[in-house]
């Protein structure tokens, strides 16, 4: 259940980067999902980093983290997706 829930948390994080990332990112929705599982891990890191990753009711000072990480992680990724997709199409 624990996978099913980093596929689904990934894939919201994945789309709200996108959303809040501003013009128009290319990569396909699968590898938006891989990124915020990334995004998601990276922010639980630097949560436990600051010592917020078990408090009581909900975490928003983790999920903001996680929501920062995703939205970089979705921009740089996006950018590398971008430049060896290019790439190809060039040779």
């Amino acid at each position: 259940m624990g996978w099913l829930w980093a596929i689904i948390v990934g894939f919201v994080l994945g789309l709200l980067a996108k959303a809040i990332i501003p013009g128009k990112q290319h990569s396909p929705l699968w590898l938006t999902t891989i990124f915020g599982i990334i995004g998601a891990i990276v922010g639980n890191a630097i949560a436990r980093g600051f010592g917020i990753d078990e408090t009581r009711g909900i975490d928003w000072g983790r999920h903001a983290l996680q929501l920062g990480a995703a939205i970089v992680i979705v921009f740089l990724g996006d950018m590398m997706y971008t430049a060896m997709r290019g790439n190809k199409e060039r040779a």
